[in-house]
């Protein structure tokens, strides 16, 4: 079969040679042929068959295939026969050819049809079968449309049979001529001149078989060549991925912006991902390009995210594809064309088995549905109306289908002069809010233009307005730019000045965190009740009022305060009356708290210390509390003159207008500290707790503490139903009046609302919420009608005549209705002042220097207590840093002078254990434990003050003491610790166990001098601390010694051989970790000093005093080892006290100069040093000092 048709193709390829000279000639049926048409009886032609080829491949993966494209051919048939585009009696029928997208087969398939009578071609859509079925299809004299054709090579004029692919009209949905004028349009739009073509050989073989994307990169030259625009091109087919930035660097880089792609969606991911990587996408200065030849589901939602993929690296290529823009095939969304897409989609599967999915009919496939229409049109104008000669020439049809249009399923088909078909293409970018490419642009080929969707925009990457230039400006790496960047010593400068500026500021908030927990744990507020001078109680003799005047039978009592008082029906008269007494020589107010027991917490002690700080010449001040069961109370200043209300209801009291003003003058001001105060609000503000001092300054009262001030929850509620629960609600905003639990500090704008019913207290004098002729309603009556509101709130009654204009406008402001529509405090301080601007409110009873006496007063008693409160407060602070540090680094901290890091040439330094304190311990309970280390090191503490050394840390039995830092000591360090280490050897040799009296504490010392580094290390619980090989060294000393014995390094031996005072026995090599072997010494005691030679053999008594009185302990210092005890010894006796006590000799003392600080260091002086050796407080040990010695 395959021979017989080369013969056949051999055949008529010979024959095809002359038609090719003499053109196209007239469509004549071939004699076999005949058989297609039906004759009636007469011998006429009643109906014909017109056969049609449809060459494509038989495989669904590609977007072009017969299973895809025959049910759409079916549906074009009958649309056309349904507009009377195909006469009755004509019938199409399809011949189906797989040509394998190969030319050859292609061919093959060609010339089969032919032999099967078809007069028409549709396909074939891989471009190299195009070209080889296009070029014989004018022998054969049948028209060939075709949805492929891609290339440039396609669009040469075509005039005449004698051009190459004069039979061929190009149906596609794709031209590369007209994705090259998209882009040209681009260039000239953004004024670009140069771009780069990135392509990959064989990304995109699903539409158009191989090498489409190199076909298309290959059109794309010819034609921005005719523009003049420069290029460069690159064929990624056979880079590896990992290969890709090194693509970017040598064929993009720093010399082009613009970059057109043409790959399959991996390789533009992986392209792009590199590009993210060498920072063109963060630059915005470079711009990508990506063919996508078929538009699909995955174009314009999220081609960035790979369901297998890492998140991290979907994240970087999310933001790598901001720099993408996406060109494709412009796809219809109206409803007519889904419709079609379902009708195919199910034709497939009934007639041709074959099931598209969930993605839509690609338009490539649909655009053989207009290859039909355009057809059946030149086929109508060809076609006699009846059946008859019939004249289907190639030629003449290929020219009816030129320069047309029509309605096609896509929209409007435009066919050129040329035969081709004039596509439309999309434009899309991401939206960076939905990480979603959209179209932003539509490519009309018919008038070549670009038409922005309303409301859309490119968005550049980097976040620019505007397109970049086809150059970068500064290149990817930023190598094109200047280099502006700051010298690397003001950048160094700017990070320390930074650092500075945190520590600073850090160690202010540090300190004001400390100093705030200081002052709350301090509890300055706390008052013992046996501190407070109770004033003994008197009856009331005054009148139903107090007078202005002083009133000696007045007593200790003061009325009004912070409860409600008035005058009951039935001449009962409701008064109480608060204690007073004296507290520091200052008369105060005793405030009961109602409960027997106070419970502290946190936030209770945070607003005591509030309240304690709380001063203002408005607000009453508060002395403090007393917790002390069953005396409960609140201390406050003491206002002799009562409550606002007492001087209101006293009808012997004349209110003049400057009297008012001061008044109101006077809330104002407290008020409004109040509000910029930690307390921020007063809940329960009215002229009852609004007291008038001797000088007749008002002043708030019952702010603050709404714990301790409200009974306790488990004590019965208050009667609802009584004449005072209400009454004291007669000041309560609305808004509060509404809640089921109002809150207990209340509101800012609830207190305006309060001060604006004192106000109309103050001017009416008629007690609060005077309502007039309707006086008689209950004070119930009146908190349901304020609680109701509505458009007209009840309000107090407002008498026009009496009250001035301004200050009635003042309090219809502050009880609006509407909390919002309330002036705050700060700004009734103004309006205040500008009622007031005319009167005399400084002068009201008591003249000007009074009451500038009495602030004075006020003032200097203030600053006299926190003078003394700071004094006290940096005496504790220095006393803790003394206890932390050496004193001369503390002195320096406190001076605020940085202490540096600093390297001391020689000290000698001391270790110390207990052997077997591991069984010990075990043995003993942590009770005994902690008593048998408090009473050895409280000894050792007590020895120690008599030498020039300094107590580095204890650790459990580890004793750690240095000498030569951080006061220098020339070389009297290693004597200092060898006197010291002989002192304490004796010591423990007496040492008594509380729990073991019989057993003998065996202590282990070793000792080392050389170099070492000392600082302050850390901010919080700042440590000094030492650094060193020497610190080591003494540390193996010590851990390679035996009880009872002083181990000594060959460096301190060296030393005290200088003074020539000290037996040293040589114990031999000893092999140290870390150090080799090393020739060590056994310290065994001091001989006696020269001038002491003659004199008498002294006894060294030692007594020693600690929390288990130990009992005084006299022994010789000698040799354990037999050596001859020394003639003279030093009797030297410690006690607990603050005596003075003389030095052992002149070097035995501590100075305080600069020590050192771990933020800097001065020299480096090993590699290997020992943490945690830390300052040792002896804060809770007794403190033990010599007083004295016995020569």
């Amino acid at each position: 079969m395959a021979s017989g048709r080369h013969v056949t193709l051999l055949l008529l390829m010979l024959g095809y040679a002359g038609w090719a000279s003499g053109g196209c000639r007239e469509a004549q049926l071939p004699r076999d042929c005949e058989a297609l048409c039906s004759f009636d009886q007469h011998g006429q032609v009643t109906s014909c068959e017109l056969r049609a080829a449809v060459l494509l491949v038989n495989n669904s993966k590609y977007e072009i295939s017969l299973m895809k494209v025959m049910p759409v051919l079916d549906l074009a048939v009958a649309k056309a026969r349904s507009l009377g585009l195909l006469p009755y009696w004509l019938k199409l029928t399809f011949f189906p050819q797989d040509d394998g997208c190969d030319a050859t087969y292609a061919q093959i398939g060609a010339i089969d049809s032919y032999s099967s009578c078809v007069h028409v071609f549709f396909g074939p859509a891989c471009d190299y079968c195009v070209a080889s079925v296009g070029r014989i299809t004018k022998f054969l004299n049948a028209p060939l449309i075709t949805t492929g054709g891609f290339t440039y090579d396609f669009t040469e004029k075509k005039v005449t049979c004698a051009d190459e692919y004069f039979m061929t009209v190009r149906m596609g949905a794709l031209s590369f001529r007209d994705i090259a004028f998209v882009f040209i349009d681009q260039m000239k739009r953004n004024r670009w001149k140069k771009m780069h073509l990135l392509y990959d050989t064989n990304g995109q073989n699903v539409v158009a078989g191989r090498h489409t994307c190199q076909l298309m990169m290959k059109s794309m030259v010819q034609f921005v060549k005719k523009e003049e625009i420069d290029y460069g091109t690159f064929d990624v087919d056979s880079v590896h991925v990992k290969d890709y930035p090194e693509v970017l660097r040598d064929h993009i880089g720093n010399v082009y912006s613009v970059v057109v792609m043409c790959a399959n969606a991996t390789t533009i991911r992986e392209i792009l991902l590199a590009a993210e990587e060498l920072g063109m996408v963060d630059s915005g200065e470079y711009v990508f390009f990506s063919i996508e030849l078929t538009s699909s589901d995955n174009s314009t939602k999220e081609p960035w995210r790979v369901v297998g993929d890492t998140p991290e690296r979907n994240e970087k290529a999310r933001k790598a594809y901001q720099a993408l823009l996406t060109v494709t095939t412009r796809t219809p969304d109206n409803v007519e064309y889904l419709n079609f897409s379902r009708e195919v989609k199910s034709l497939a599967q009934s007639r041709y088995n074959f099931t598209f999915g969930n993605s839509s009919v690609s338009t490539f496939v649909t655009a053989f549905y207009d290859a039909v229409l355009l057809y059946a049109l030149a086929l109508k104008e060809s076609l006699p109306d009846k059946p008859g000669e019939v004249n289907l020439d190639g030629g003449n049809l290929t020219r009816r289908m030129w320069g047309r249009s029509f309605k096609g399923i896509t929209g409007y088909v435009h066919i050129d002069e040329n035969g081709d078909r004039i596509a439309d293409y999309s434009l899309l970018d991401m939206n960076p809010e939905t990480s979603k490419f959209e179209i932003v642009a539509n490519y009309y080929g018919a008038n070549k233009t670009l038409e922005y969707i309303p409301g859309k925009r490119i968005h550049w990457s980097g976040d620019r307005l505007e397109p970049p230039p086809d150059t970068p400006t500064c290149g990817y790496d930023g190598s094109l730019c200047p280099d502006n960047s700051l010298p690397g010593y003001a950048i160094l400068s700017i990070v320390l000045s930074s650092i500075v500026v945190f520590l600073v500021v850090g160690s202010v908030f540090i300190y004001r965190h400390f100093k705030l927990e200081a002052e709350i744990a301090s509890m300055t507020w706390k008052v013992h009740w046996e501190d407070v001078i109770v004033m003994p109680s008197e009856k009331f003799k005054a009148g139903s009022l107090y007078s202005l005047a002083p009133n000696k039978q007045r007593g200790s009592q003061l009325s009004i305060y912070s409860e409600d008082n008035m005058s009951l029906p039935g001449g009962m008269d409701r008064r109480s009356f608060v204690p007073t007494g004296i507290y520091k020589t200052s008369k105060i107010a005793i405030r009961p708290i109602p409960r027997n027991k106070v419970e502290i917490s946190r936030p209770l002690l945070l607003e005591l210390k509030r309240m304690k700080d709380l001063q203002h010449d408005h607000l009453v001040r508060f002395y403090g509390a007393c917790v002390d069961p069953p005396h409960c109370c609140l201390l406050t200043e003491y206002c002799p003159r009562g409550s606002l209300q007492d001087i209101l209801e006293n009808e012997q009291m004349k209110l003049d207008k400057v009297f008012r003003g001061s008044l109101i003058h006077d809330i104002v001001r407290g008020m409004g500290y109040l509000h910029a105060s930690d307390i921020r609000s007063h809940g329960n503000l009215k002229s009852t707790n609004c007291l008038v001092d001797s000088r007749f300054v008002l002043k708030i009262a019952d702010f603050g503490l709404h714990e301790l001030r409200k009974p306790h929850p488990l004590d019965p509620d208050e009667d609802r139903n009584s004449y005072a629960y209400w009454r004291k609600q007669l000041w309560t905003a609305p808004e509060l009046l509404r809640m089921g639990r109002r809150p207990a500090e209340g509101t800012q704008k609830g207190d305006v609302y309060s001060f604006a019913i004192i106000v109309h207290e103050i001017e009416m004098r008629q007690g609060p919420f005077y309502l007039g002729n309707a006086s008689n309603l209950s004070p119930r009556e009146i908190i349901e009608g304020v609680r109701r509101g509505g458009g007209s709130p009840l309000r107090p009654f407002l008498d026009e005549t009496s009250v001035d204009e301004e200050v009635a406008s003042l309090m219809d402001r502050c009880w609006a209705e509407d909390p919002a529509g309330r002036p705050d405090f700060a700004g009734l301080k103004e309006i205040v002042r500008k009622i007031n601007k005319d009167s005399r409110i400084n002068n009201l009873l008591d003249n000007l220097l009074s009451r500038m006496e009495h602030y004075a007063d006020n003032l200097e008693n203030l600053v006299a207590e926190r003078t003394a409160d700071y004094l006290e407060e940096k005496r504790k602070c220095e006393e803790l840093l003394y206890q932390l540090l050496p004193k001369s680094v503390a002195s320096q901290l406190i001076l605020g002078r940085s202490v540096i890091a600093e390297t001391y040439d020689q000290v000698t330094i001391y270790f110390s254990d207990i052997v077997g304190f591991t069984s010990l311990s075990a043995e003993s309970t942590p009770l005994q434990v902690v008593d048998l280390l408090n009473d050895l090191y409280t000894c050792f503490d007590s020895i120690i003050e008599n030498f020039d050394v300094y107590k580095v840390e204890t650790i459990g039995d580890a004793y750690m003491v240095v000498s030569g830092l951080p006061v220098r000591n020339g070389m009297n360090h290693a004597r200092e610790i060898a006197r010291m280490s002989l002192a304490l050897r004796d010591t423990v040799m007496t040492f008594s166990i509380r729990h073991r009296p019989n057993e003998q504490l065996k202590l282990r010392i070793g000792m080392h001098s050389g170099p070492c580094v000392a600082g302050v290390v850390g901010l919080k619980m700042p440590r000094y601390c030492l650094f060193g090989d020497t610190v080591n060294t003494a540390s193996r000393m010590e851990s390679n010694g035996e009880a009872l014995k002083i181990h000594v390094s060959p460096k301190t031996k060296e030393i005290l051989d200088t003074f020539g005072t000290f037996d040293l026995l040589c114990r031999g090599e000893v092999t140290l970790k870390g150090k080799g072997k090393m020739t060590t010494y056994w310290l065994i005691g001091e001989k006696p000093l020269p001038q002491l030679e003659n004199n008498n053999v002294q006894q060294v008594r030692t007594t020693v005093m600690s929390n288990n009185q130990i009992p005084a302990i006299s022994t010789p210092r000698h040799s354990i080892y037999g050596q001859q005890q020394q003639s003279a010894q030093t009797q030297t006796s410690l006690v607990t006290g603050n005596g003075a006590p003389p030095a052992l000799s002149p070097s035995h003392h501590r100075s305080n100069n600069t020590g050192s600080n771990s933020t800097q260091q001065q020299q480096q002086v090993n590699s290997e040093s020992l943490p945690n050796h830390n300052v040792e407080s002896g804060a809770n040990a007794p403190l033990l000092l010599p007083v004295g010695s016995v020569p």
